[in-house]
């Protein structure tokens, strides 16, 4: 079940930073290149973190679990270059003593919890 929440945790994540909407009713829908990674072992987080590291305005995250440390270490690096950072987590990781979730806050990056 852990392995599941994480797919749907990567996928939304994938999913908001990945869809760009048209600007205008007018402009044509921007068409996106699908890729697939397993985990572990697939190539995910570095997937995750090339596209992070490739944003310019905003980066949105949703997860009902964060504990991964590279991708925590790549949205604070993005933070750092201006870029609009917020992460909305589970309730459950309040009970976490220190997670990746921690680290973004104690960065300074805006964290909710649902």
């Amino acid at each position: 079940m852990k392995r599941i929440t994480a797919l749907l945790a990567i996928f939304t994540f994938t999913f908001c930073i990945f869809s760009p909407l048209p600007a205008s009713p007018q402009e044509k829908p921007v068409t996106c290149n699908w890729e697939v990674y397993f985990s572990p072992h697939g190539g995910c987080t570095e997937a995750i973190i090339k596209e992070l590291n490739k944003a310019k305005n905003t980066i949105l995250v949703q997860a009902y679990s964060f504990t991964s440390a590279p991708i925590a270490k790549a949205l604070l690096d993005v933070h750092k270059r201006g870029v609009k950072v917020e992460v909305i987590l589970d309730k459950s990781q309040r009970t976490q003593k220190y997670s990746s979730a921690t680290f973004l806050f104690n960065a300074g990056i805006p964290k909710n919890r649902c």
